[in-house]
């Protein structure tokens, strides 16, 4: 009974045939075009993993690049730097970042709304200094490159069907969080703080375990995106992805809960095709988001899901 309220048998099926779809992709694809959906599984999960905190927790999270950036070098440097198995870096990686977001979250959870993010800023971008500056550890600005990645999962399907399966993993996990009763709490604290604070509900407490788990799941992906690059670089960790992240939320629907990973994908195809004509497909992404603003400003998969909504509503009335 309790899975039939979290979702429905026509989501379920719609779900089933994205994923049967998904899984049949390489078979019909080029490796160009695998390894482009791995990269829009990765990136479209550390959307998803934002929008725990932005778009179900109205929290102003402006630097969530650097628990993507963190994950990433964890799991690179363990291998590297360690000489241990590149699989533990799929564990110490996102342990990593979810303690560096429990650490700046009891910083910045203090502060609300635009201070909390200005905040997260300038924390993040510490990070993203001590990264950049330790050439003999991080490898400075160059990075690290050929970063070992575990036998099974070495060639651009095996990363492929790893990324998918992980992904999926994730996003279950994030749908049953948001459906919890952590999860309503959290929206009620996004809804009203004041009102839940009254009522007797931890404000702050919840807000720090949000912050840990968008964090977790930010160092997941990066720890993905290692496989599919093999390498890391100070880039990850810096403050344009994060605006970068929260665009790809906009676009996809921030109170969706896959629209994010719809904005991720619209991103990296973007990217991926105007970038082939042009190196200001930037300024394309910013018209396409101006646009998107006056006139979807639900998003993409929100503006869908409405219509859709009073549809469905309309027929019932009839």
């Amino acid at each position: 009974m309790q899975n039939q309220k979290l979702i429905s048998s026509r989501s379920l099926i719609l779900m089933a045939v994205l994923l049967a779809a998904l899984a049949l992709f390489p078979s019909v694809a080029s490796r160009y075009y695998i390894y482009l959906a791995a990269l829009m599984l990765v990136t479209g999960l550390l959307a998803s993993s934002l929008n725990m905190v932005l778009g179900f927790g109205g929290m102003y999270q402006f630097n969530h690049a650097v628990f993507y950036g963190v994950g990433a070098y964890a799991a690179a440097l363990l291998t590297v730097r360690g000489g241990v198995s590149p699989w533990w870096g799929y564990l110490v990686g996102p342990l990593a970042a979810a303690l560096l977001s429990l650490i700046m979250g009891i910083i910045c959870v203090r502060l609300s709304k635009l201070y909390f993010g200005m905040l997260q800023i300038s924390l993040g971008s510490l990070v993203w200094a001590v990264v950049f500056r330790w050439y003999s550890f991080t490898g400075g600005d160059d990075g690290l490159h050929g970063v070992p990645v575990p036998r099974l999962i070495s060639s651009g399907e095996g990363a492929y069907y790893f990324v998918l399966i992980v992904s999926v993993l994730c996003l279950a996990l994030m749908y049953l969080i948001v459906n919890s009763p952590f999860g309503r709490v959290f929206m009620s604290i996004r809804d009203n703080p004041e009102r839940a604070e009254a009522i007797g509900v931890n404000v702050r407490l919840h807000q720090l375990i949000g912050l840990v788990i968008a964090g977790f799941f930010g160092g997941v992906a990066g720890t993905l995106f290692v496989t599919v690059e093999g390498t890391v670089f100070p880039d990850m960790l810096f403050w344009t992805l994060s605006l970068e992240i929260i665009i790809m939320c906009l676009l996809g629907g921030w109170f969706t809960f896959l629209g994010p990973m719809l904005g991720g994908a619209m991103v990296v195809a973007l990217r991926a095709v105007v970038g082939t004509y042009t190196d200001y497909w930037t300024m394309v992404l910013g018209i396409i988001l101006m646009l998107l603003i006056f006139f979807l400003p639900e998003g993409v998969l929100g503006f869908f899901l409405a219509r859709l909504g009073r549809g469905r509503t309309a027929r019932e009335e009839n």
